[in-house]
């Protein structure tokens, strides 16, 4: 049987329109309405799941997705000591452990976690996950990131290179490992 994941990112935020690290602010007014134009537009799915991040939680609420469960494997990149802060900031503060982050994936922000680490949980959730019919996952754009490197099998180094607008829909779909995907559209009305 196949399996078949929806992986909605979520709406804009405060932190997102100014490019910084998701420090766990709520939908901004834009973003929330723009969720709310396009609720409806996912076929009903057989389970919902978030990240538990608010920005997530609130985007399903608006697409009008009862939020089920927020597995932890789901969760965005820690962004540890740059939290709230914008790229621009923290290379400007430390412009040598920002290289290295943005070059190795094994590299964790201070305080925080590496990209590897976070393509490493996505991977365990989609490895576990049963045919269940279609499952929306609303997640942060890193979790979108990391489920298209497993699902092409890219190196770690690729996740930057995979862009998540807000409000796209990325699918994946397959069985026994092998997963195919359609990138990003908007949702409709978004």
């Amino acid at each position: 049987m196949t399996s078949r994941v929806l992986l909605v990112s979520p709406a804009t935020t405060a932190s997102l329109r100014r490019a910084a690290f998701d420090d766990g602010d709520p939908l901004d007014t834009a973003g929330a309405a723009r969720a709310r134009a396009a609720a409806g537009s996912l076929t009903a799915p057989a389970a919902v799941v978030t990240s538990p991040s608010v920005r997530c939680r609130e985007t399903a609420r608006a697409l009008g997705l009862d939020a089920g469960d927020a597995p932890p494997e789901l969760a965005g990149l820690d962004a540890g000591r740059w939290r709230g802060r914008t790229l621009e900031e923290v290379s400007a503060a430390d412009p040598e452990a920002v290289a290295r982050w943005l070059a190795d994936p094994r590299t964790a922000a201070p305080g925080g976690e590496s990209v590897a680490a976070v393509c490493a949980r996505v991977a365990h959730w989609l490895d576990a996950l049963r045919p269940a019919g279609r499952v929306v996952a609303v997640v942060e754009p890193e979790v979108v990131r990391a489920a298209a490197v497993r699902a092409t099998g890219a190196p770690d180094a690729a996740f930057w290179r995979f862009d998540v607008p807000p409000l796209t829909c990325t699918e994946l779909s397959g069985r026994a490992g092998r997963w195919n995907v359609r990138l990003g559209g908007p949702l409709a009305a978004a």
